[in-house]
């Protein structure tokens, strides 16, 4: 199982030298990504202008959102930053895709909410349509950049709902789970591969399963400032989530060890804190867990 890192582009106060800083150290380490997050109402860098960033000082890395809401994106602007991104990295783009959630996101974009599955579901169709080459319509010619990789980058569908589902095996090359339960991920990949045996795709779906982690002296109380804040919205329900996160050395290998048990091909880990040893605390971990 491949372990990824998460940029800290979420976290309050981080710097864009200090993105970068933390890019060329993942790099450099043993992650097999570097990955950002999405949100439109907060105080966030904006995810797919943060991996182009970082693309210009990493050689190496795979570039991952886990994931962006693409229902706030205009579909045609979507397909062409996307093959732009990969286009200038070399072909190291990785697009985690899902619906979204927060109502107030759409609010400020502006999209309807309650819309937001059909509009994913036609975005889904003109990227991909957009990345062949082909012509977008009658009316519209092809869009480029060409993508490196052929067809566009590698998508994984995120959600747990059956429309989800049956984007994951429809447009999809695997499904991404956010949390840190790898029991309740698996579950969630088990219907997923059935989903894909349905539609008589071949092979397997890949497998890509998100979580926190902090380390250090003031691990614990950087967990619970930043993802209280995080996910506020939730109220008490917050409080799960900052205790799924990992805080130890201990259990992050044993985060790392209850994802490959359950066939997960890549793991990656949201940093809680943006303090540059955060890279080197969790490469060191990842390291003597491989060996």
């Amino acid at each position: 199982m491949h372990v990824s890192i998460g940029l800290p582009g979420t976290i309050q106060g981080v710097t864009a030298e200090r993105l970068r800083e933390w890019a060329r150290k993942a790099d450099a380490g043993p992650f097999a990504s570097l990955t950002s997050l999405d949100r439109l109402v907060y105080h966030n860098y904006e995810a797919l202008t943060t991996l182009a960033a970082v693309s210009s000082v990493t050689r190496r890395v795979r570039l991952m959102t886990t994931i962006l809401i693409a229902p706030l994106h205009n579909a045609g602007m979507l397909a062409k930053q996307t093959a732009t991104l990969d286009a200038l990295s070399g072909g190291r783009l990785t697009l985690g895709l899902a619906v979204g959630g927060r109502e107030d996101d759409f609010l400020a974009a502006p999209v309807p909410f309650h819309e937001r599955g059909k509009r994913f579901d036609e975005q889904l169709e003109i990227m991909h349509r957009v990345w062949s080459g082909q012509a977008l319509n009658e009316q519209v010619g092809a869009i480029g950049p060409a993508p490196v990789q052929q067809g566009g980058p590698e998508v994984l569908i995120g959600g747990n709902s059956p429309a989800a589902l049956q984007r994951s095996a429809r447009w999809g090359n695997g499904f991404i789970s956010g949390g840190g339960d790898p029991s309740q991920a698996s579950q969630g990949y088990s219907q997923v591969e059935q989903a894909w045996r349905n539609a008589g795709r071949p092979g397997k779906p890949r497998f890509v399963a998100c979580g926190y982690y902090g380390l250090g002296p003031k691990a614990q109380e950087g967990i619970s400032s930043y993802l209280g804040h995080y996910y506020s919205f939730l109220g008490p329900m917050a409080e799960k989530i900052i205790q799924s996160a990992s805080s130890t050395p201990e259990a992050v290998k044993a985060t790392i060890k209850g994802f490959s048990d359950k066939g997960v091909d890549e793991l990656c880990l949201w940093p809680c804190l943006a303090d540059l040893d955060q890279v080197d605390r969790l490469a060191d971990l990842v390291a003597s867990s491989a060996s």
